[in-house]
């Protein structure tokens, strides 16, 4: 069996890339960023690769996201500008922001609470 690749392909040295990967879609159908609505507000959404170090909560699940694990950020268009501002950015999984419609809202716990 051969080694899996450490890079996509497309992005080795010397070899050409490919439209998806010059628009920053890297072929996944998603840009730097997208317009998306949620409760009634348009939502800016970025896919970042979690690579800051830092852990994030999830407001879909109240789930930790550890660093290093790609997800979503999303903010809310209004505000200064018509720019949310950096306090008003959540760190989204992935599974939980495309199914933020079809669940209920999540009760926010404490940073004290017990964890169960």
């Amino acid at each position: 069996m051969s080694p899996r690749r450490s890079r996509p392909r497309g992005s080795e040295p010397g070899k050409p890339r490919s439209n998806d990967e010059e628009n920053g879609t890297g072929g996944r159908g998603w840009g730097l960023e997208q317009t998306e609505f949620y409760r009634g507000e348009e939502w800016r959404v970025r896919a970042v690769a979690g690579d800051s170090g830092k852990f994030y909560r999830c407001p879909g699940c109240d789930q930790e996201i550890p660093p290093g694990v790609g997800h979503l950020v999303a903010w809310p268009t209004s505000g200064v500008g018509g720019l949310g501002g950096v306090d008003d950015r959540r760190h989204w999984h992935r599974a939980c922001w495309t199914a933020r419609e079809r669940r209920g809202a999540v009760v926010q716990r404490g940073r004290n609470a017990p964890r169960h």
